[in-house]
């Protein structure tokens, strides 16, 4: 299953971008972040979609595997399943077997877990997409509290009534439109 794993590698690092630039408000993180969640939404309801086999979907196509004739871990590792494998020789003779014959005894289908993971995955996509985004909006919020050298605050630092200082903001006005404001 490479598509999944490439994948998966893809969203280990969106994670810890989000992460980083959750920790330290770093919005184009955040937003990068963001925007993978949606892909991973999709991704995972591709995948939802692909073990129920809806449409034109089948779960042994090469869509996932890309060629690779892999399968599903849980196919054959998942609770009380008993896999039955054809059992062949190579000229070394060492025993070779690719997929099982059947497999029986699954307490639950290994689509149906991987449905159940996709679905997970889907939840938490929602949650870490309502996280960025209120992380974002508290980033990018302006704060008004910070005063400005000789602001419009009375007692700052540098305009205090025992300094003498005459530091002050002034309006800069070019001539020409000094001249037609008279």
């Amino acid at each position: 299953m490479w598509a999944p794993i490439i994948g998966n590698f893809f969203h280990i690092i969106a994670v810890i971008l989000g992460f980083f630039g959750g920790y330290h408000y770093r919005p184009k993180y955040l937003t990068v972040y963001s925007v993978w969640m949606w892909i991973w939404l999709g991704w995972n309801i591709f995948t939802i979609c692909f073990y129920l086999e809806v449409g034109m979907l089948s779960r042994d196509s090469d869509i996932l595997n890309i060629g690779t004739e892999s399968r599903s871990w849980w196919e054959v590792n998942g609770i009380g399943c008993q896999p039955m494998y054809n059992f062949t020789r190579n000229t070394e003779n060492h025993v070779l077997f690719s997929k099982p014959i059947s497999v029986e005894g699954c307490l639950l289908e290994y689509y149906y877990v991987e449905c159940i993971q996709a679905g997970i995955q889907c939840l938490l996509a929602v949650l870490g997409f309502v996280g960025a985004l209120t992380t974002l909006t508290l980033c990018t919020e302006e704060d008004d509290t910070f005063d400005f050298i000789g602001g419009f605050d009375t007692y700052t630092a540098y305009h205090s009534p025992n300094k003498t200082s005459h530091l002050h903001l002034q309006p800069i006005y070019s001539e020409a439109k000094y001249r037609s404001a008279i």
